[in-house]
């Protein structure tokens, strides 16, 4: 019996059809539903007698199914199916945008940190969803489980700060459309970051002298920089020996944290260090490997600091920057504008954390014409 002969049952559009050979070694009816759709007539198989325990009663339920769009027809069904693999396939998830975001910024110093934040607190969260998928309260919630786990809010704040940028590149790329700021909010937590490192007498002697014995002239030489010039520890990495005018006396700040080319003069001290450093073949006072420029010195650097025996908190080249500024301003010599433009700081406000050691050295120079005053009428 031919396999494409049609048999009728009692129920309107419900037919079968018996293939060539048997299912389990029994005789075996296909069912099938006809139909009109869009003015198109279809054909739809719905099941077996045997296979699928169908029976023309079943199959009459399921193609009313079928006409009202309550179930889907198997090619229908299948069709949808690739559809959304080929969807899924195209998604921007995070997961895909971060891929794109490493491959750009794996240069950067932040890299190894981005990378390190993004595998222990994003990827696990966000790793499959897409910027589209998540809202403001998803945020919330993320910040309330990096408290949990005890994290700081500057690691927080680093977090968000990642995720916003990821989906700010990925924006800027055509890797997935703008996202509405009325359903994904970043706010930031408020951070007190008004600890300024200080080193002791004592503390500054033996940094120096771990300095002086260090066998690693790069690392020794951006930490007396960082003392000399209060230069960040990037600015000091990216240094060319063009960036120098030896003749003038200053220095070149390409394109530093103030978003703006800055000049610094150099004293004498940084002067002689500099030209106490050996000349390679590469543009970079501080190169890395081949000659390219370095972005990373931390190991030396933590072994200096653990020579001179400094406190497990303080940050060597951050901190010999707040010396450098701490100084200046307890001296009483130097304003805070000035103190100010030797830092690069964008914003007045970034120096005011300074304002009260200038403010008792002024307390102690009024002092002094106290003193002579008093003198002068006991005397």
């Amino acid at each position: 019996m031919s396999t494409r002969q049609r048999h009728k049952t009692k129920y309107p559009g419900v037919i079968y059809r018996i293939p060539n050979g048997e299912y389990a070694g029994q005789a075996e009816k296909v069912f099938y539903a006809i139909y009109k759709q869009d003015g198109k007539v279809i054909e739809a198989k719905i099941g077996g007698q045997v296979q699928h325990g169908m029976t023309a009663a079943k199959a009459s339920k399921i193609r009313a199914e079928y006409m009202t769009g309550a179930r889907l027809t198997p090619q229908v069904q299948r069709d949808k199916d690739e559809a959304d693999k080929l969807a899924e396939e195209g998604k921007p998830t995070f997961q895909k945008l971060w891929v794109h975001f490493a491959e750009e910024m794996q240069g950067n110093t932040s890299y190894k940190d981005d990378r390190s934040r993004w595998e222990k607190h994003l990827a696990p969260v966000f790793g499959d969803k897409t910027p589209d998928e998540i809202i403001t309260l998803d945020l919330d919630r993320l910040k309330a489980k990096l408290k949990r786990d005890s994290l700081s809010p500057a690691t927080t704040k680093h977090v968000l700060g990642l995720l916003r940028r990821i989906i700010n590149f990925s924006v800027i790329h055509n890797r997935c459309p703008r996202v509405d700021p009325g359903r994904l909010h970043f706010a930031m937590p408020k951070l007190n970051n008004e600890k300024t490192e200080d080193l002791s007498p004592d503390e500054l002697s033996r940094l120096i002298t771990a300095i002086d014995q260090s066998p690693d002239w790069k690392a020794a030489g951006v930490l007396r920089l960082a003392m000399l010039t209060g230069m960040r520890r990037g600015e000091l990495l990216a240094l060319k020996w063009g960036d120098i005018d030896f003749d003038k006396g200053f220095l070149r700040i390409v394109s530093p944290k103030g978003g703006k080319d800055a000049s610094i003069p150099l004293n004498d001290s940084a002067t002689r260090v500099l030209h106490g450093l050996p000349r390679t073949e590469s543009v970079y006072v501080f190169p890395g490997r081949n000659g390219a420029r370095s972005f990373d010195l931390k190991k030396p650097i933590s072994a200096i600091k653990k020579a001179a025996g400094l406190p497990a908190d303080f940050r060597p080249c951050h901190g010999l920057r707040h010396f450098f500024a701490s100084t200046l301003a307890s001296s009483g010599k130097v304003d805070l504008h000035t103190i100010q433009r030797l830092l690069n700081h964008q914003s007045p406000s970034m120096t005011q954390r300074y304002a009260h050691l200038r403010d008792e050295a002024m307390r102690e120079a009024s002092n002094v014409m106290n003193a002579i005053i008093e003198d002068a009428v006991n005397g």
